[in-house]
């Protein structure tokens, strides 16, 4: 069984980097696409970063273009959002997800077979 759990946030000064980690578990994780999402109070569920369960195809979101890298180490089941020169707008909750399907994650959206983490709380604030 999939289990996906998310480390890595807390409170930061604008500007500052974070690096969020989420553990694979359960399944084969090169098998698996890993998409970084988040959502705020009051707004909808964002979709950040993706890669491919080879890590050989990422796909970002404008918003973080530029300022957010994913990578991933199968060998570790672990994939990463490195997040640098962070906005009090950046700050949420912090999820990742899974689906056999690239393309799913990569539009953003998550198939009948995906799942989800539970959330790490990023604050950026000064």
């Amino acid at each position: 069984q999939l289990q996906l759990v998310e480390s890595g946030g807390g409170l930061v000064q604008p500007g500052g980097s974070l690096r969020l980690s989420c553990v694979v578990s359960g399944v084969t994780p090169d098998n698996y696409a890993i998409g970084w999402f988040r959502q705020a109070p009051g707004k909808e569920r964002e979709g950040l970063a993706c890669i491919s369960g080879s890590g050989g195809s990422t796909n970002y979101a404008d918003s973080v273009k530029g300022r957010f890298t994913i990578s991933r180490d199968n060998a570790k089941k672990t994939v990463y959002l490195q997040m640098n020169s962070l906005k009090p707008e950046d700050t949420a909750v912090y999820y990742c997800a899974a689906d056999p399907y690239y393309d799913n994650l990569s539009s953003w959206s998550i198939g009948p077979f995906g799942s989800w983490g539970q959330g790490t709380q990023v604050t950026v604030s000064s």
